[in-house]
């Protein structure tokens, strides 16, 4: 019997040891609040798996930051997950350059690294730092995980926001605004995604419900049209005598719901009090980012 204790205790003795995964938390950046949001994200997904925080677009010097601090920690592998509404942007294909994830570096790269040490935005930036275009070094296993996209957790927050503001739903138009890219063919992508989220809050059997995007970044002219389309889109549905529920599908609020107000300044809706943060149903997703492969 001891014989085999002492085989039994030299085998598990030489096992390798169990995975320790860590969770790279991914996400825009912006005001003091809007960065606390996505903390507490991670402080709840903290308690489940080691989680650190990268903030910015692509910023090589946050993500090498966090990987460290993740390694230093004992996590032998890392899942990056991007706390962003769409996997359709050169944010996300940038920082999957970075993590060693692309072969071929995405030219708006540059523009992000430039902006990462003073550079401001596109069109006035700065020459990057070679260093914040290279890949990070990766001292453990990294994959990284869809954003938001059309999860079904989306829906879940974005009707609980409509919920929220609602009267009767039966008479009102929801419409769901999301910022959007610059390019036409990956606005399509978004829009893509957002049609599917509208189908599943047609489910609270609100009147109708729609989705736009607003181009912020886009040049003036799409930008324009783009406020075009979502001016015409609420006087169409308040014409129809719904009430109009605006639903920002934005992470957090902290500067582009202004602007959606602006764009609609003179017409008749009632907008929502925040975006998909803060709500705990976001550390749920990403803890289910981190294990699903």
């Amino acid at each position: 019997m001891r014989i085999v204790s002492v085989l039994a205790l030299s085998a598990f003795l030489t096992l390798p040891p169990a995975p320790a995964p860590g969770i790279l938390l991914l996400a825009h950046g912006g005001s003091d609040a809007w960065n606390q949001n996505v903390r507490d994200i991670a402080a709840a997904t903290e308690r489940a798996i080691p989680t650190e925080v990268a903030l910015g677009m692509a910023s090589r010097a946050e993500i090498q930051g966090a990987l460290d601090r993740l390694v230093a920690r004992g996590v032998t592998s890392v899942v990056a997950v991007p706390l962003f509404v769409s996997s359709h942007s050169s944010v996300i294909t940038s920082t999957e350059y970075l993590l060693g994830l692309r072969a071929e570096m995405p030219d708006d790269l540059k523009i992000f690294a430039a902006m990462a040490h003073g550079g401001g935005h596109a069109g006035h930036v700065m020459a990057p730092d070679p260093a914040a275009t290279t890949p990070v070094v990766r001292n453990v296993p990294v994959r990284m995980s869809p954003a938001l996209d059309a999860h079904p957790i989306v829906a879940s927050i974005l009707a609980a926001r409509a919920a929220s503001i609602s009267r009767s739903p039966e008479d009102e138009a929801v419409i769901i605004v999301a910022h959007g890219p610059v390019d036409d063919e990956t606005n399509a992508r978004w829009l893509a995604d957002l049609r599917i989220t509208a189908g599943r809050l047609a489910a609270a059997k609100f009147h109708s419900v729609d989705a736009i995007t607003v181009r912020d970044d886009a040049p003036a002219a799409i930008r324009d049209a783009a406020t075009g389309e979502l001016r015409a889109l609420v006087e169409e549905r308040a014409a129809g005598g719904r009430r109009v529920l605006i639903v920002p599908a934005l992470l957090s609020f902290g500067g582009i719901e202004a602007g959606i107000r602006k764009r609609l300044e003179g017409l008749a809706y009632t907008m929502t009090d925040r975006g998909l943060a803060p709500d705990d149903r976001l550390a749920a997703w990403v803890l289910e980012m981190a294990v699903v492969k």
